[in-house]
């Protein structure tokens, strides 16, 4: 919502004015920002962990995906980034291949990249073939005796080149991995909260008959001040909350930082930034396909809202 907006230094102002806690003491702000939230989402998506950042969300979307489920093992996307705490470098290939490598418990499928991918535009059906990756490894894992916990992914992968998977793979992907009695997490924290324009979710791009398990946030939530949050399903918080080892975070969701969020919020909505994104990203991709006719070197021009790519090439052909 930009640099210091005044609405978001105000909030922060003026609930520190008046009490900054940690998350043991109940606060209405609290309350107030899960319910906020909770009408961006899709209903069955209805318990709230907030945190500090990105990688603590995605951690504990982890454990709440091998808590529920029972099983150790993840599949990701190639050149995916999902943290910098050990876990999560361990589901990154974009990290882990330049540190210790790959671990036995992961697994990594090619990313739906219909551009530079296994299966591009001219493919009969790169949806299906894509997913198709994904139950063969599930199927491979099992003949080795082996369980999947979860299929971890961006929305939109960005590390991995600003991907837009095609409409439809998400739904296929979750049925493989749902009757492998894994979970489906979607990793909202660098294009969710209206970035992609005409929805506030970027997994709202797959159709309305997609709803991951899990959902983790970050960067934009807090506008800079440290804030995320994981959303799930009461099945999976049941599941986790069973071990009777709560779930605490000394100062994820305090009042403070909920006064931010619900400040965000309240900017999104007041100064219309999803029709913006809409109309500076269509105005940005029209003049870099524009630039495409121009100038050879440039091969692809893909995005939606502001999460644009522009993918650079040595040759048309190749």
């Amino acid at each position: 919502v930009g640099h210091c907006h005044p609405d978001i230094v105000m909030a922060a102002h003026e609930q520190n004015q008046l009490l900054n806690t940690n998350s043991r003491y109940l606060h209405d702000n609290l309350v107030d920002y899960a319910e906020r939230l909770s009408k961006t989402l899709p209903e069955k998506l209805c318990i709230f962990y907030f945190l500090n950042s990105g990688s603590e969300a995605n951690d504990l979307a982890l454990r709440l995906a091998r808590q529920y489920t029972e099983h150790e093992e993840v599949i990701v996307l190639d050149h995916a980034y999902h943290g910098h705490l050990t876990s999560l470098i361990d589901i990154s290939p974009y990290k882990f291949r330049n540190l210790e490598g790959q671990k036995e418990w992961v697994h990594v499928a090619p990313v739906p990249d219909t551009y530079r991918g296994l299966y591009r535009e001219d493919h009969e059906n790169s949806v299906t073939a894509y997913a198709d990756e994904v139950k063969n490894i599930i199927e491979h894992a099992h003949k080795r005796g082996r369980k999947i916990a979860a299929f971890f992914a961006e929305s939109l992968p960005s590390v991995g080149g600003q991907i837009i998977p095609p409409a439809g793979y998400f739904q296929k992907v979750a049925e493989h991995v749902h009757k492998a009695g894994g979970v489906f997490i979607a990793d909202e924290i660098q294009v969710g909260f209206g970035r992609v324009g005409k929805h506030f979710w970027a997994f709202q791009l797959q159709g309305e008959d997609f709803i991951p398990d899990i959902v983790t946030m970050g960067k934009p939530i807090g506008n800079g001040h440290p804030l995320a949050c994981v959303a799930t399903t009461k099945e999976i918080a049941e599941a986790f909350g069973a071990t009777g080892v709560e779930y605490f975070n000394t100062f994820g969701g305090n009042p403070v930082s909920c006064a931010i969020g619900l400040a965000v919020l309240d900017v999104i909505e007041k100064e219309q930034l999803q029709a913006h994104a809409t109309e500076v990203g269509n105005f940005l991709m029209k003049i870099l396909k524009e630039q495409q006719i121009k100038h050879p070197i440039i091969g692809d021009v893909r995005g939606c809202g502001l999460f644009i790519g522009v993918d650079l090439i040595k040759d048309q052909a190749t």
